[in-house]
């Protein structure tokens, strides 16, 4: 990407289609995130969620994915969430996947 993405107020990208890795490094690197390759998977769905529905996937989706695609149980799944983005899924894990910041939201 070579021009700067837009973002509001609050470091989330205005326009999800502006994301890419290089623009997900930086946003976790504004978290004090460095993304190995556990954060990938997780990242990669949710944007591609996005891009499907246009609507980013809440928790319950990407707890889903993890047991589905990852073969994690599902307490450790959500729990493997969590250790990944400690600030929580909406503060970090939707910021750096790209997504725009949410109004309202279930962290169900």
């Amino acid at each position: 990407m070579n021009a700067e993405p837009s973002r509001g107020t609050e470091g989330y990208l205005i326009d999800p289609e502006q994301w890419d890795e290089s623009v997900a490094r930086a946003l976790a690197a504004e978290e004090g995130i460095e993304l190995s390759p556990m954060y990938w998977p997780i990242l990669n769905f949710m944007h591609d969620y996005w891009l499907e529905h246009r609507v980013a996937p809440d928790v319950r989706h990407v707890v889903d994915f993890l047991v589905k695609e990852q073969d994690f149980a599902k307490k450790n799944a959500k729990q493997h969430l969590f250790k990944l983005f400690p600030y929580g899924y909406v503060k970090q894990a939707c910021k750096i996947a790209g997504m725009q910041r949410p109004r309202a939201w279930s962290t169900g």
